[in-house]
């Protein structure tokens, strides 16, 4: 079954959306899991909280349009993901709502800001790990029936050595993320931002060696099936997210701060393309000894109709939400002043 256009055109829409959402709620997840270690008082807790305060809730937006792309374009896809991944789904929802109760509530309930402090970190961690390993999940392959339900152990079943790393080459990036946006907000000569450049250049330096590491490892161990254009386009990501990280390790020695935090972005966004790029057009790969086939997108689409109407609305909704984020991130830029801790 060859694959049509539209089909193309979505399953790369959706590995944009994904790789949306590790750029925008990357930095500020790495944020929330740097919290307790680069603030250390009241003050630059706020600086952390008010950094992201604006923003936050726009960014998550895109792991719910990404959610619901899925849906509607590859339905068949979404039910096996969704529904084999449910407790680990469940733990980056609960993680994410109790992040955002904790954000809110920390300002006013001053009597429980260290337990707010705490949901904010756990809420963060949760999902910063657990997306990676989901992503390393669908790359290695899970245990399908013969109508693509789930068939391994909940949960437990999904986490394998290389599950694990991809899960922690997620955090390793969030992480530096986070670290780079800190050093981009926090006032230049705060201890809050000398503890930010003292963590981003290791952190990038540790995501750096785990990508190579994954690497190695899913070529020898797993010799994803590739056709020639999408392998050329897997090593051209891969090369891309190299110089992006050393060149952003390179400018972090100039106190080139915004460099920096866009070069971590685009290392993140060609994280995503290098696992795209390997994986099309399967969404989700069969394990070995499973029953069912993979799912792909010419087996799991919805009618071209549907898909076609999809693309109409996107024409119309993408940008709208793109001047959105400009207009937020334009209206909220420079770093944090003392004025602005009120979140």
């Amino acid at each position: 079954m060859e694959i049509t256009f539209l089909q193309a055109l979505w399953f790369l829409l959706i590995a944009v959306l994904i790789g949306g959402y590790f750029i925008l709620d990357g930095f500020d997840l790495g944020a929330g899991v740097l919290y307790p270690f680069v603030a250390k008082n009241d003050k630059e807790k706020s600086i952390v909280r008010r950094s992201i305060g604006p923003v936050w809730d726009g960014n998550e937006v895109w792991l719910l349009t990404a959610g619901g792309a899925l849906f509607a374009a590859f339905p068949a896809a979404y039910a096996t993901t969704f529904s084999g991944f449910y407790l680990a789904v469940m733990l980056v929802l609960f993680g994410l709502i109790v992040r955002a109760i904790s954000l809110e509530y920390r300002v006013h309930d001053l009597k429980w800001k260290k337990i707010w402090d705490g949901c904010f970190f756990v809420g963060s961690l949760l999902p910063a790990l657990l997306l990676g390993v989901a992503i390393g999940n669908v790359f290695a392959g899970i245990p399908m029936d013969a109508i693509g339900n789930y068939s391994g152990i909940p949960l437990l079943g999904l986490v394998t050595p290389f599950t694990l790393l991809c899960g922690i080459l997620g955090l390793a990036m969030f992480l530096a993320q986070g670290a780079s946006w800190l050093a981009l907000k926090a006032p230049v000569d705060s201890e809050l931002r000398q503890r930010a450049l003292k963590l981003r250049t290791p952190l990038q330096l540790i995501a750096l060696v785990l990508f190579v590491l994954l690497t190695a490892y899913a070529l020898f161990a797993y010799a994803p099936s590739m056709l020639p254009i999408t392998t050329v386009l897997a090593w051209l990501f891969a090369a891309l997210f190299v110089v992006a990280l050393v060149a952003a390790f390179i400018l972090g020695k100039k106190d080139k701060d915004l460099l920096v935090f866009l070069l971590q972005s685009g290392a993140a966004f060609f994280l995503v393309g290098v696992f795209a790029a390997s994986m099309f057009p399967n969404f989700v790969i069969a394990a070995p000894g499973s029953v069912g086939p993979a799912i792909t997108a010419m087996s799991a689409a919805s009618s071209e109709l549907s898909l076609a109407w999809m693309t109409g609305i996107t024409c119309v909704g993408l940008p709208i939400v793109l001047v959105y984020h400009v207009i937020i991130y334009r209206t909220f830029r420079g770093r944090v002043a003392d004025e602005d801790l009120n979140y």
